[in-house]
């Protein structure tokens, strides 16, 4: 029923840009390779590489979509997909997002993996450079975690044309398991307005196989 809400949310914010007709719309979507799908530091695919996508709608300034990756968690879990919605803006010479995500995992026979996050992000840009932070709730989050806050520190700066230095540091607070801080900082490089690659460290202060530090590449075609 949560997660059902979730994305009934999702729906009922682009319901409510009122007036706006679909020739207001916006749609995007994207497909990307990567060759480690890392999520807050910990691998979602046992270290083998991912093929993402997704599709992205905005009327002014809400927006809703879709994103899915495969995954390997050693269970029969193939695939997560995340519904998303929420309104975007500025002011005052910041940027503000505020959204709801539902993350879902298919065939994970009976697991507790899907869950809800409340998010909440502001950023300033200032020239070159961009600072933001964001927060992640979820009152009922993966696995056996019920309450669950992330928050991340993160910023990017643009030192040439069609590139952008960026990178961040979060920290999971979790009510049962061992909060973590996760870190990553990489670079891009745009080739064309359809096709970019990212090269990024990412790192975090829990030893095992699937959070140990880690270089990931992606190649990242948008439609």
């Amino acid at each position: 029923m949560r997660l059902f809400s979730a994305c009934a949310a999702a729906v009922a914010l682009l319901a409510s840009a009122g007036t706006a007709s679909a020739q207001d719309a916006d749609v995007s979507a994207n497909v990307v390779v990567t060759s480690d799908y890392v999520f807050r530091g910990f691998s979602q695919t046992d270290e083998e590489p991912a093929l993402q996508g997704s599709v992205d709608v905005a009327i002014g300034g809400f927006y809703a979509g879709a994103w899915a990756s495969n995954v390997d968690f050693g269970d029969e879990t193939d695939a997560e997909i995340d519904l998303y919605g929420g309104v975007r803006g500025e002011a005052s010479g910041f940027a503000y997002d505020v959204g709801l995500v539902a993350y879902l995992y298919v065939g994970d026979s009976g697991a507790d993996y899907d869950y809800v996050e409340v998010k909440a992000a502001v950023s300033r840009a200032v020239g070159p450079v961009t600072a933001g932070v964001a927060v992640y709730f979820s009152p009922d989050f993966f696995g056996i975690d019920e309450e669950a806050t992330y928050v991340e520190l993160n910023g990017a700066f643009v030192p040439a044309d069609k590139w952008t230095v960026s990178g961040a540091v979060g920290e999971q607070f979790l009510n049962l398991t061992d909060d973590y801080t996760t870190w990553n900082l990489g670079a891009a490089y745009a080739f064309t307005d359809n096709l970019a690659v990212d090269v990024r460290y990412h790192g975090t202060d829990v030893e095992s196989p699937i959070s140990d530090d880690r270089v990931v590449g992606t190649v990242k075609v948008l439609f």
